[in-house]
């Protein structure tokens, strides 16, 4: 297949998601296939285990990292039908896969779901913290106390816990890659616990590369703007949803299939062996200050 693929532009049905918010349900579908990428064998024989896997970004890094030659343990907490797809997914790509259905703010469960992807695939060298928890709110006032906590318990700690648990399998080459946003650089005024968050993920990513560099297990985070994914559905209004990803210079949101080849970029000593520490913005044309 060869050209451009004209992916989805907003207006987008008005709707809106019910948690656990299931991919199938969103309209259009999100596009995690890719059918541009060819892979090249970047990953041949590797084993990578995906948090949030079973659905948007993480559903198509999981396929890609397949299509490179990775085998994947797909970790998520609900909705067990859109784990299954990712599954049948990966394998389809000739790979196998695993799926584990956890909470990432157990620190136990972080320990287990490490533990039984080594048990299954014999190693891990590659690690994608991509599980997310966001809700709008318009004030810092709406904000509750258990939204706070569930937010950063989701989002930072989770990453710490699997970070912990992965990295005694770790060896030099293997690789650490943090899902981001452009909210943790310029902030967003109607999600200030997540943006938080995500300010955080960078500020991990970085010192962790530094404290990683010399063992040369690389940590890396994708920050991406907007991307079509059941997140944002299940999190604002119908009205909103219909325009998701208008401001962009492309007048459109991303797709997952369009994001996660910076994770294989991340994940390959081929492509980025002398690159940690970096945070990768996906704008879709647009600019930041810093």
């Amino acid at each position: 297949m060869t050209g451009e693929v004209q992916e989805p532009k907003p207006p987008f049905p008005e709707q809106h998601l019910e948690r656990p918010e299931l991919e199938s349900d969103l309209e259009p579908r999100p596009r995690y296939s890719a059918p541009l990428y060819k892979g090249a064998g970047k990953l041949k024989d590797k084993v990578a285990l995906v948090t949030g896997g079973d659905s948007g970004i993480g559903r198509s890094v999981a396929m890609l990292f397949a299509r490179e030659g990775a085998d994947v343990a797909i970790l998520y907490h609900e909705a067990h039908s859109d784990a299954e797809e990712t599954k049948q997914a990966v394998q389809a790509e000739g790979r196998r896969a695993i799926v584990i259905c956890g909470d990432v703010k157990d620190p136990s469960f972080c320990r287990q779901a490490v533990e039984r992807t080594v048990q299954e695939f014999g190693k891990l060298n590659i690690l994608v913290n991509n599980a997310a928890y966001q809700k709008h709110r318009e004030s810092l006032e709406e904000i509750s106390e258990e939204q706070w906590d569930l937010t950063f318990k989701t989002n930072i700690y989770g990453y710490f816990y699997m970070t912990k648990a992965a990295l005694p399998h770790l060896k030099g080459g293997d690789s650490i890659i943090n899902t981001g946003s452009i909210t943790g650089l310029e902030g967003n005024a109607g999600l200030l616990d997540y943006s938080a968050t995500k300010g955080a993920i960078i500020a991990f990513t970085k010192s962790l590369a530094q404290n990683l560099a010399e063992a040369r297990i690389r940590v890396n985070c994708v920050a991406p703007g907007p991307v079509w994914t059941p997140l944002n559905p299940a999190d604002q209004p119908p009205e909103k949803v219909a325009k998701f990803g208008m401001q962009t210079k492309f007048q459109r949101p991303a797709q997952p299939e369009e994001i996660s080849p910076a994770y294989v970029y991340f994940a390959s000593e081929a492509d980025s062996s002398y690159v940690t520490g970096e945070v990768l913005t996906l704008l879709g044309g647009n600019s930041r200050a810093g």
